[in-house]
């Protein structure tokens, strides 16, 4: 079995760091990427600007507040391109402001999770948030493991 790819857009490097943890332990093989803001998520899920032999992901974790291009700007973006429209997308952010979960979901998010303050909250949110993705959600045949 490949591993499950996903790609963390995260530019606070402690959160990268909880969200790297909880993955480690996972029960199914999985790579993390990240990059540190939306501009470098568009150019990796592109391929261009020296992501050019990236690994296509099955899922990508998007933090809303970022420098140069916010996670809605990037949502907005990936919906767009007819490559992209169906890659499930979960915003991962400290903002529970109502205005931004409903954009998140009128912007085609699949998801919706608010990081717990608390260290061990947050990592049992993010093992969930693996577990299912990873071990319980059905996903189309593009984004399935394949042997090899």
């Amino acid at each position: 079995m490949r591993p499950f790819e996903v790609l963390l857009v995260e530019d606070n490097e402690a959160d990268a760091r909880l969200v790297a943890e909880a993955f480690k332990d996972a029960d199914v093989p999985s790579a993390l990427t990240r990059v540190e803001d939306g501009v470098h998520a568009m150019d990796y899920l592109l391929a261009r600007d020296g992501y050019t032999n990236r690994k296509f992901p099955d899922l990508v974790l998007l933090d809303l507040n970022m420098p140069r291009k916010d996670g809605r700007q990037v949502l907005a973006e990936i919906r767009k391109e007819p490559n992209l429209a169906k890659l499930p997308v979960i915003a991962l952010t400290t903002s529970e402001a109502r205005r931004d979960v409903d954009a998140c979901y009128e912007l085609g998010a699949n998801a919706y999770i608010v990081k717990p303050n608390d260290l061990d909250t947050f990592l049992d949110a993010v093992r969930a948030l693996r577990q299912f993705w990873l071990e319980v959600a059905t996903l189309p045949r593009h984004l399935l493991p394949q042997a090899g």
